[in-house]
């Protein structure tokens, strides 16, 4: 039962994410001022006579009440019908199906150098020993904050004239998952992020350098990198590994700008596309695969902590 009732609640919380994410984004929409009916008749200036305008309002439901085109929107969401693009008159549900891949593709890979880059740089600045050390553990400590308050496309652009202008070594545009084309997106999704879980790691590691079990573990013999290693790592990731899904939520949106800056397809440009043609199925279809793409890492999430820290029960009641 108390599995059943943890799986109803995450079943629960889905569906609340599923409304509030339609909810805010259709009437948002809408007070942003713009007709949608732009959209479907090829966007600003196209000069559409008035016959046209109300045959597509008529044809897209446009012309009823804006209650009755909320609600209806609601069922398309509960019966996974996300409807037609108002500008590409596709399916939203082929368009996303098309562009999901890459983007998360671009996010898990920039999740992983993030991890990687963030355990690297705490774990040499909580083992600096002597004078030396300790001067290249604050120098480290700065790049963390740094690397955490970095913009995307600030740094997007200085890869892009380093490693492409300069150097040539990797491609101004990448476009697909053509690997050499993917690292520069790929470093600039992730240098914001591991500046933000190394300092969450470096702080928790130290903390665990001076718990009862590592003061032990020396007092047994243990050497400094072994009990670091076999000891205060572990514990020192939880909180790295309790945001992981705010992470992973923070790079599919800072994908808006990447995409866009190096030229990427994938659905934050698809996004952004939708969002200034008001292309409202779109819109509403792109930001709800996301919200839900965050509930089940969140979920993933939760259980990879109970797998790492025996203390957390097995289920929430």
């Amino acid at each position: 039962m108390a599995w059943l009732r943890w799986a109803l609640a995450r079943i629960g919380s889905a569906l609340l994410v599923a409304w509030v994410v339609a909810t805010v984004v259709f009437f948002a929409l809408r007070a942003a001022g713009g007709d949608p009916t732009e959209a479907i008749l090829g966007g600003p200036g196209s000069q559409a006579g008035p016959e046209a305008v109300a045959a597509a309002r008529a044809e897209y439901g446009l012309d009823r009440p804006l209650v009755v085109q909320y609600l209806t929107q609601l069922w398309r969401v509960l019966t996974f019908d996300l409807g037609d693009s108002y500008a590409r008159r596709v399916p939203v549900g082929d368009l996303l199906a098309e562009q999901l891949p890459g983007t998360f593709l671009l996010a898990v890979l920039a999740l992983v150098l993030a991890w990687v880059l963030a355990l690297a740089v705490a774990t040499a600045a909580v083992g600096a020993r002597g004078p030396v050390g300790r001067a290249c553990a604050a120098v480290l400590r700065g790049v963390e904050v740094v690397a955490a308050v970095v913009p995307h496309f600030w740094l997007g652009a200085v890869l892009i004239l380093v490693f492409s202008t300069t150097l040539g070594w990797f491609p101004a545009t990448s476009s697909g998952s053509d690997p050499a084309g993917l690292v520069l997106p790929t470093v600039t999704l992730a240098v914001p992020v591991a500046g933000f879980l190394g300092q969450l790691i470096r702080d928790a590691v130290l903390e665990a350098e001076t718990a009862p079990f590592a003061v032990t573990a020396r007092a047994r013999g243990g050497s400094a990198v072994g009990v670091l290693w076999r000891h205060s790592l572990r514990h020192g990731v939880l909180p790295a590994v309790a945001l992981s899904g705010w992470a992973f939520g923070s790079l599919l949106s800072g994908a808006v700008v990447v995409e866009t800056l190096f030229g990427r397809p994938g659905l934050g440009r698809l996004l952004l596309d939708a969002t200034l043609s008001r292309d409202v199925p779109v819109v509403i279809g792109a930001v709800l695969v996301v919200a839900l793409a965050y509930v089940v890492v969140m979920l993933v999430v939760d259980l990879l902590e109970r797998v790492l820290d025996p203390r957390v029960p097995e289920v929430v009641a």
